[in-house]
């Protein structure tokens, strides 16, 4: 190779190498934001909930998630909630037992019950922060994976 097909190869590998690493999700990016549930995908490709039918049905502030250093926190429906959390290499997190207060819902959305929310973040495994949204990835009952998507 001559001289400029030698740099030419440098820079090519330079610019991938540095994109590599800019692109890993850092959880900085999501705490101490409010997020809200925008949609619920039980895989491969079902969709069980979004929050544009939750507005249709008169449901606003519920299903959110916050989280500062040691505990995440929110409002299901119509429940506070709070739960100690840890994270681990890759993007693993590991959600401690949920307390929440213990009020009587008048109504609940029709397709997706705060029990099943608080289920959902309870058995979060793994989060990932990209385009702008929040996800944690979690099983269902039937041990099906289930992704929770969560935007500002």
């Amino acid at each position: 190779m001559n001289f400029n097909a030698k740099q030419f190869v440098l820079l090519i590998l330079t610019v991938f190498i540095l994109g590599a690493c800019s692109s890993a999700p850092k959880f900085s990016d999501v705490a101490g934001k409010e997020w809200l549930l925008t949609e619920v995908r039980i895989q491969p490709n079902n969709i069980l909930f979004d929050r544009n039918t939750l507005k249709s049905e008169g449901f606003e502030n519920i299903f959110t998630l916050n989280f500062d250093a040691e505990r995440l926190s929110g409002t299901g429906a119509p429940n506070r909630y709070m739960a100690p959390f840890t994270l681990d290499k890759k993007q693993v997190i590991k959600v401690e037992p949920i307390a929440g207060t213990l009020m009587a819902p008048l109504r609940e959305p029709e397709k997706l019950k705060e029990r099943e929310f608080f289920n959902y973040i309870q058995n979060a495994n793994k989060w990932n922060f990209a385009n702008g949204s929040f996800e944690l990835y979690t099983t269902g009952e039937d041990e099906a994976e289930v992704v929770l998507v969560f935007s500002l």
